[in-house]
């Protein structure tokens, strides 16, 4: 059951609850976990809440997942906590319908319910999350997209550093200016 709590006011949307849980459906599905999952599509206040009492973290994030007890989870998987607010920004950045942003955090957080855990894996859950988003036709995953970020933050570090071979021509001409000048 997909649960949108209108309470921030800046989500503006018009999101379709039904459109929502057919796909939540279809990628409970593919992930592999029998029982129901809920999720509430609320705002930032929300989810920092929710971050900071369950995991110390004082900050919103985009998706939480909490995995029901494994003598409940045959008919209740778990339920996930996705920030509209957040996912709005998101979507904004990748291009995408926050729709579709949606979609990608809810196969995230189903994911993580099914006992996947990016943090503390060797790339098993990108692996997995990478072939159900082609498979869901969904645009690039959250893991796809933060080993991305990650890469090019490396590289726009690299690139902005001289190289040996820019350090020896700038410091020839610097001699050579100094010669000139005498």
């Amino acid at each position: 059951m997909i649960t949108i709590d209108l309470a921030p006011r800046s989500a503006n949307h018009s999101l379709s609850t039904y459109g929502l849980s057919r796909f939540l459906n279809r990628a409970r599905l593919a992930v592999g976990l029998c029982g129901q999952v809920d999720v509430l599509l609320t705002g930032d206040a929300t989810l920092r809440q929710l971050n900071r009492t369950f995991r110390a973290k004082n900050k919103p994030t985009d998706v939480l997942s909490f995995p029901a007890p494994s003598e409940f989870a045959k008919k209740h998987a778990g339920d996930l906590a996705i920030s509209l607010e957040t996912a709005a920004r998101q979507a904004t950045t990748y291009g995408h319908p926050l729709r579709d942003e949606i979609k990608v955090l809810i196969l995230h957080g189903l994911l993580h319910l099914s006992g996947e855990d990016h943090e503390t894996d060797n790339g098993e859950m990108a692996t997995r999350e990478a072939t159900l988003r082609r498979e869901l036709r969904l645009p690039t995953t959250l893991i796809e997209r933060t080993a991305f970020a990650s890469a090019k933050k490396s590289s726009s570090r690299l690139s902005s550093q001289p190289t040996n071979k820019a350090r020896i021509i700038s410091k020839q001409r610097s001699a050579k200016t100094k010669r000139g000048s005498k």
